[in-house]
């Protein structure tokens, strides 16, 4: 099991649309229990990926899963997840609906993979790591090793710790260790745009 491929890349508006779904989920959701129905504007926006949402208060986080598999086209994996990280993220309790205009959605669009042998295969700010070992396996986004200020053995150890694996688990015969890339970006990085 790998992550998903996605080999578009996005432009600024259509960053802003799916920004602006994973945000008009939240408040449907919040409102009615229900992920709301409907298409982007952009076919390429219909394409499978694996996807990440992350939701933050401030500079903390507040929720966040992914799925690095998609049989669902990505505007509807992005609503899926948002749902989820503001729901069923177990390290938080749900985002409340008057939470919701405080909140920064972070979205990372997973893409080019390669397998993974040592350090210096990985550059930090630029690749994700995914770790499988038996039925263990930890994820780690592009950018919560640039955020921690990691060198890449360090990204390695941390995603083999999130796999609840031994810290050098990546260098055992067993362990598959790949390196994804992902487009990353946030309300911040792409807020709407005025008319």
């Amino acid at each position: 099991m790998t992550p998903v491929e996605y080999d578009h890349i996005l432009a600024d508006d259509e960053k802003r649309e799916l920004l602006r779904i994973a945000r008009a989920t939240l408040k449907e959701h919040a409102f009615s229990g229900r992920i709301p129905p409907g298409k982007p504007h952009r076919e390429s926006l219909c394409a499978l990926a694996g996807v990440f949402v992350s939701l933050h208060e401030g500079e903390h986080l507040r929720g966040c899963i992914g799925t690095i598999e998609a049989d669902k086209p990505l505007y509807r994996i992005i609503q899926e997840m948002a749902v989820a990280a503001a729901n069923r993220d177990p390290r938080f309790p749900p985002v409340e609906e008057d939470e919701l205009e405080g909140l920064t959605i972070e979205i990372s669009v997973l893409g080019r993979t390669r397998i993974v042998r040592a350090p210096g295969d990985i550059v930090v700010g630029t690749d994700g790591l995914w770790i499988v070992e038996g039925d263990r396996r930890g994820l780690l986004l592009p950018q919560v090793a640039a955020q921690a200020g990691w060198d890449a053995a360090t990204f390695l150890a941390k995603t083999c710790h999130k796999a609840e694996l031994p810290l050098d688990a990546w260098q055992h015969a067993a362990a598959k260790v790949t390196a994804f890339q992902a487009q990353v970006f946030s309300d911040t990085t792409h807020p709407k745009r005025a008319n």
